[in-house]
């Protein structure tokens, strides 16, 4: 009987372990609506691994690491366990006038870029940016924006159909939730997402 107990134990918290471990590092996410279309289709969807984007900021840890100062004027940086979001990537983030929404979008800018919109083509710090995921383009201007610090510029793909950075504003670091990783349903729509 002990060992029945034992076994049982052993069991649960094996299976806590996994799901704690599951529920930290990815989630599914159903894409709505047409925006990043082709690459995603509404319906579509995703595996995130949420722990790539994993942060802190500095200033909260600078007190318990000896060799960080609140005065090295580093202390009020995002700093990401393994990688912070790079040019291009699709990440999922809370939509920031309402976080309990989740939006999907490709990040075009990260802090320092100065992103402008010229008749719909997307400039980075004065540079055409090469966008071959772009089908549907929109032929409006916008003015340059700087990113800030802890923030990102990200657009949808469908740039004609697509609610984001040019009509609300910068992402915060803190509002990413993860990377999309991979597509997994429908069956046709299986792969890594580019």
């Amino acid at each position: 009987m002990r060992y029945i107990i034992e076994e049982t134990i052993q069991t649960v918290l094996i299976a806590l372990l996994l799901f704690i471990a599951v529920e930290v590092t990815i989630q599914n996410f159903r894409v709505e609506g047409s925006s990043m279309d082709p690459t995603l289709e509404s319906g579509q969807y995703l595996i995130v691994n949420k722990i790539i984007y994993a942060s802190f900021e500095l200033n909260d840890v600078a007190p318990y690491v000896p060799f960080v100062h609140a005065s090295d004027g580093a202390a009020d940086r995002t700093l990401f366990a393994f990688h912070s979001p790079v040019h291009g990537e699709v990440a999922i983030f809370h939509y920031p006038h309402n976080p309990d929404r989740d939006f999907v979008k490709r990040v075009i800018g990260l802090p320092g870029d100065t992103i402008e919109i010229k008749r719909g083509d997307v400039y980075r710090n004065g540079i055409l940016v090469e966008e071959p995921y772009v089908t549907q383009n929109s032929s409006r201007s916008y003015d340059p924006v700087t990113v800030t610090s802890g923030h990102y510029y990200v657009l949808g793909d469908n740039r004609r159909a697509s609610n984001d950075s040019r009509d609300w504003g910068l992402v915060p670091a803190e509002h990413l939730v993860g990377r999309a990783m991979f597509g997994y349903w429908p069956p046709q729509n299986f792969g890594i997402i580019d």
